[in-house]
């Protein structure tokens, strides 16, 4: 068991082949762990037996934080631990988590219904952007950009199958892109400004949005450190906004892809998670 580490995910994208390729120089042995073909809940599961460290990858937060639950009830080393993937699975409940501890975030309202939706509209103006409460990659978040066509996007969201499909957050449109903070331990290992491309006009990077590098200024670093205390530590993705106001938390991820970041600065992101994971093990 000594340095086996899974990468729990339900793909080998560019992220985890580094990280398996680079782990022998860490003295780990990391292998891929289909998320998608355990069966956890019985006592001494051969997946916590066999390895010292659950590195979750898992893009689907519901497969992910239940297999951090049980793999860490086990007495398994799990990055990240199920509370902060939990909470980052939310966009909801980060916020409010968030907040609660003083960590600024975008206003926003909650929307589960079109009451909710047209009063959130009343109150924010346009433009806006509706996004689901469950989700990532920029995908069902939508701008709204004034309140004639709200009415008819938010016809879509009455029409989705499931009550959890259904949960939105209303907030006002902050343009300008986004700042991505690689964040692993409590250290910022790389920070990277994201503005979109072409006619797409999210900020993400999944979204292959163009990227700079940016400096650690102290604001970027308070605002992060603050999330940080409240998640523990661990490896994430924290999504900013700058506003006239300061800088806020739009997102943290808990498994955060560092492919666009990485581009943009000389810092060795699979190195820093490596020695994070080598640290954590002992």
């Amino acid at each position: 068991m000594d340095g086996r580490v899974a990468i729990v995910a339900d793909r080998v994208g560019w992220e985890e082949r580094r990280l398996i390729e680079a782990g022998p120089d860490f003295g780990l042995r990391v292998e891929w762990v289909n998320d998608e073909s355990l069966c956890l809940g019985g006592a001494g599961t051969s997946l916590t037996e066999d390895y010292a460290a659950l590195l979750v990858r898992s893009r689907s937060y519901t497969r992910g934080g239940l297999i951090a639950a049980l793999a860490g009830s086990a007495g398994t080393a799990v990055l990240n631990s199920a509370t902060a993937i939990h909470a980052c699975e939310n966009k909801l409940v980060l916020r409010a988590v968030l907040r609660e501890a003083g960590v600024p975030v975008p206003d926003f309202r909650l929307a589960l219904s079109r009451k909710d939706f047209e009063r959130a509209v009343t109150d924010l103006g346009t433009p806006l952007v509706l996004k689901p409460v469950y989700g990532g990659m920029g995908r069902r978040v939508t701008l709204v950009r004034d309140a004639d066509l709200a009415h008819s996007v938010y016809d879509y969201v009455e029409d989705l199958g499931h009550a959890f499909e259904q949960a939105c957050l209303v907030e006002p449109y902050l343009e300008g892109g986004s700042i991505r903070c690689l964040v692993v331990g409590r250290e910022i290992v790389a920070a990277a400004g994201f503005e979109s491309a072409g006619a797409d006009w999210r900020s993400n990077a999944a979204l292959g949005n163009r990227s700079r590098s940016l400096a650690h200024d102290p604001d970027i670093h308070k605002v992060v450190n603050g999330v940080v205390d409240r998640l523990g530590p661990g490896i994430y993705g924290v999504d900013l906004f700058r506003t006239p106001a300061g800088l806020v938390v739009n997102e943290v991820n808990h498994a955060p892809a560092w492919r666009g970041v990485a581009s943009t600065t000389d810092a060795d992101i699979t190195s820093a998670v490596l020695g994070y994971v080598q640290e954590t093990i002992g």
